[in-house]
């Protein structure tokens, strides 16, 4: 429990954390990354790049101190960066390092007005906020240890297959090395993998969504290749380019909070741009072989039918579904974009609805949803790379 004086010590600071906070997560990894130059294997430098990961750090330390008082309040929060951490690899003696170097970042940036009283309440709440994240960690690491054919960390896959799904999207089909089958995972989630790059000093790791149903032998994601000027897309062009069938990948076990509530057999629909149709395909090959009887929609926007990937599979599960309604559009023609009108045409209200592509998409997707009445709690979405504030508000 933190100490009435620390937590009013902590929330003062929510005016310096807003005009400064970004110049204080930005100095923080230049830092570490001198000091610790190891953990670069485990950060995405793309993220770094493209100030991403400064910015979502940021503003997770500005959320921090404005619910200092209700830390509950961001508990969503950290079990969604919590899966992000064991899918890399993040262990409890990280922790001591984080909290060392933001303090010292805080005081670099902030000079004298970083008081050792302010100094001193965020160190306490550093620590108690560290040790949230630990147990959550420790806890996911137990589990994922715990469940059939599963492992921690990462384990040794082979490429089976590579098929190109469109003129941009390639899937990849793994297997365990040694022969054992893969854990079970619910539709959504993704899995990390690592690699050595020829040219990099460091190993890298991206995300990527598990794009089929869930098969007991096998993993499958579809990675988009990227403009050769886009960092983010380093690793996956790479992947398309320098990784063929019979090499070898390592992967984490699958992880992630933006996933299908199986539970349910009420309405459903999946509104997705561009690469984002990847986790969507998971839970809609779920739900035509599982719950077939669920009121379905899926909507997709690619640029022409060329990029689009899945459009044949799509329509081979929808004819698996009592009530299933699927409808693609494409930029590059006229009006070839998911609008208000299309929405409410094949949106049924009552509805839980799964969101994911580009940040512009999905904002203006979820504004358009909270416009037709469909509330919060019925609309899911899910960013690739860390989370950004969206602005979804329908006024």
């Amino acid at each position: 429990m933190l100490s009435e004086q620390t937590r009013s010590i902590v929330k003062s600071t929510v005016p310096v954390l807003e005009e400064y906070g970004m110049a204080i997560t930005t100095r923080f990894y230049e830092n570490l990354f001198v000091a610790h130059p190891e953990l670069l294997n485990i950060f995405n430098q793309a993220n770094q790049a493209q100030g991403r990961q400064q910015a979502a750090l940021a503003n997770a330390v500005h959320a921090a101190a404005v619910n200092i008082d209700n830390l509950e309040e961001i508990l969503p929060a950290v079990v969604q960066i919590a899966h992000k951490h064991v899918s890399v690899g993040v262990l409890p003696e990280h922790y001591p390092i984080v909290g060392e170097y933001l303090l010292k970042a805080m005081k670099e940036v902030l000079g004298d007005a970083a008081t050792d009283d302010i100094l001193e309440a965020w160190a306490e709440a550093y620590d108690v906020i560290a040790d949230a994240f630990i147990g959550v960690e420790k806890d996911m690491y137990k589990q994922t240890a715990e469940q059939e054919n599963s492992w921690i960390f990462f384990k040794d896959f082979i490429v089976t297959r590579k098929v190109k799904e469109s003129e941009v999207i390639t899937s990849f089909y793994m297997k365990p090395a040694d022969g054992s089958d893969v854990p079970p995972y619910t539709p959504g989630q993704y899995i990390s993998i690592r690699l050595s790059m020829p040219g990099e000093e460091f190993l890298v790791i991206r995300q990527y969504s598990l794009s089929q149903a869930p098969k007991s032998d096998e993993f499958r994601i579809s990675v988009k290749s990227e403009n050769d000027n886009d960092p983010n897309g380093v690793v996956s062009n790479y992947l398309h380019s320098g990784v063929n069938e019979g090499d070898h990948v390592e992967i984490s076990a699958p992880a992630g909070v933006f996933v299908l509530d199986m539970t349910k057999v009420s309405p459903v629909a999946f509104i997705s741009g561009g690469v984002g149709i990847t986790p969507m395909m998971s839970m809609f090959e779920t739900v035509a072989k599982s719950t077939p009887e669920r009121p379905t929609t899926f909507l997709h926007g690619a640029r022409n039918p060329l990029q689009q990937a899945f459009d044949n599979d799509i329509q081979v599960y929808a004819k698996m579904m009592a009530d299933a309604r699927y409808k693609a559009v494409y930029s590059d023609e006229p009006n070839g974009f998911i609008t208000r009108e299309m929405l409410e045409e094949y949106v049924d209200p009552a509805s839980d609805v799964y969101v994911c592509g580009p940040a512009l998409f999905m904002e203006i997707m979820i504004r358009e949803l909270h416009r037709m009445g469909i509330p919060e709690e019925q609309i899911h979405y899910e960013f690739f790379g860390p989370a950004m504030d969206l602005n979804t508000n329908s006024e």
